[in-house]
């Protein structure tokens, strides 16, 4: 963090604050770049992620921007109290939007299982006799080719469930008993539409 600026003092802050609210842009600028090493500090607890360190320092750069652009300093709180919580606020928001593209692409994740108690993944519906078919099959276009499917081949019923079981679309999943929950139908219920929906996906398939 010593590539970073020295931190503002109580009063440079508040002197800084001031100026910009007056309409003051390069205090604007100061204020971002002086609070550059609370950015540094909060991305520090997402090291353990794949993302460059250097994307996250921009991500949570916007969070930093978007803090001072929003600041009420009437409220008595401290600009990097704030703006902590602004940048933290941004990278989640990065990481939930990379979770729901990741799941618009996941066909390894467990769906349930069949008649002899045997896991089933999304993927075992575009299963093929090629050994090598994560390396060779247009994964994008079987995508494609399954949602199609979801919308043309079942029904309403089967495809609020699929939608829901498996976060389809990047939508939020949840479980068998949490559908008949939302439904008002049983969890057994739920279990033999999943599986007969699965099922008539899969022919598409093989």
């Amino acid at each position: 963090m010593k590539s970073f600026p020295t931190p503002l003092t109580p009063d440079e802050e508040k002197y800084y604050i001031q100026r910009y609210t007056e309409g003051d842009l390069e205090a604007k600028h100061i204020l971002i770049e002086r609070n550059l090493r609370l950015v540094a500090h909060v991305i520090k607890k997402y090291q353990y992620l794949d993302d460059e360190q250097e994307d996250l320092i921009s991500i949570g750069t916007i969070g930093l921007i978007k803090a001072i652009v929003t600041f009420n300093p009437d409220k008595g709180n401290r600009l990097a109290a704030y703006a902590s919580k602004c940048v933290e606020n941004e990278i989640l928001m990065h990481l939930r939007s990379k979770k729901k593209t990741s799941k618009e692409i996941s066909l390894y994740e467990p769906i349930g299982t069949d008649k002899e108690g045997n896991e089933i993944k999304l993927y075992d519906i575009i299963e093929t006799d090629d050994d090598d078919v994560p390396e060779k099959i247009h994964l994008k276009q079987n995508i494609q080719k399954l949602y199609t499917k979801v919308e043309n081949e079942l029904s309403q019923r089967e495809k609020l469930v699929l939608k829901m079981r498996y976060g389809l679309y990047g939508g939020e999943e949840y479980t068998q008993r949490e559908i008949a929950r939302q439904l008002g139908i049983s969890r057994s219920y739920v279990s033999r539409i999943e599986k007969s929906a699965v099922e008539k996906l899969r022919k598409f398939f093989q």
